[in-house]
């Protein structure tokens, strides 16, 4: 068995003196394991940092084994990385998340998704809003996506302002306004990649796709949310001066 794809490196396991077990999320075999000879080694220790893409040819003799990598750095982004608190925690919380994820089932969306984050990673204001979308398309991925495109009272596709706890589905202004105590806020920019997002939008995001994420994804595997996206939203918090917001693409 034999095949080569594009993948970003979630972590990697010590095996052995000098091997490693590499994970990677692979754009068309899905998150995949397999063995790095010598990868402890000096040669190999900065490409298989989390975070960064490779090209990687995996082989064994039979599809259920673990099978061997051999590997080449295609951008080695993970230097850029490790100097932001911010970033470090981002590539943390993603990989946790695609470790959720059926080991060898092919997810291409994801793929996408984690590799345009990881160019932006650098900037806390644009990342926070790409990761807060990336849990919402991770939701949809695991079959709990979250309705934000019309209203579950009345179908309104404007002023969507709510989303309800219990069905996951968007509450409009005027249906929502009574039972506010008992909604969740739903920012603009979830459902606009347009819309700037704000300080407090981010928080109000995060509020919503932690409660979800808590319930649909970690819960029901006897998992707590990972610390590090707590810590990333720390981080972002503390980065930025209070009331900015990221700017629509293509402004400035």
């Amino acid at each position: 068995m034999q095949w080569t794809d594009e993948g970003i490196v979630l972590g990697v396991k010590r095996h052995g003196e000098t091997s490693v077990i590499l994970e990677l999320m692979t754009r068309e075999h899905g998150r995949h394991l397999g063995l790095v000879r010598g990868g402890s080694g000096t040669r190999l220790r900065g490409v298989l940092q989390p975070g960064n893409s490779l090209r990687a040819t995996w082989r064994a003799r039979l599809d259920e084994h673990l099978g061997n990598y051999a590997v080449e750095g295609l951008n080695l982004r993970a230097a850029g990385i490790l100097p932001t608190a911010h970033a470090v925690y981002g590539v943390t919380h993603m990989a946790a998340l695609c470790r959720l994820l059926a080991e060898r089932e092919q997810h291409v969306r994801i793929y996408i998704a984690l590799e345009a984050i990881l160019d932006e990673l650098d900037e806390p204001l644009v990342a926070a809003p790409l990761i807060a979308r990336f849990e919402l398309a991770f939701l949809a991925e695991l079959g709990f996506g979250l309705d934000l495109a019309s209203c579950a009272a009345t179908g309104a596709t404007s002023d969507l302002v709510y989303v309800s706890p219990r069905s996951g589905r968007a509450v409009s202004r005027a249906a929502g306004e009574a039972y506010r105590d008992k909604l969740m806020p739903l920012p603009g920019f979830l459902g606009n990649e347009e819309q700037p997002a704000s300080i407090a939008d981010l928080a109000d995001a995060f509020a919503l796709t932690g409660f979800f994420l808590e319930r649909h994804a970690f819960t029901p595997r006897g998992l707590a949310l990972p610390d590090a996206r707590a810590h990333f939203i720390a981080a972002v918090m503390r980065a930025v001066p209070d009331g900015s917001s990221h700017p629509a693409p293509g402004a400035g």
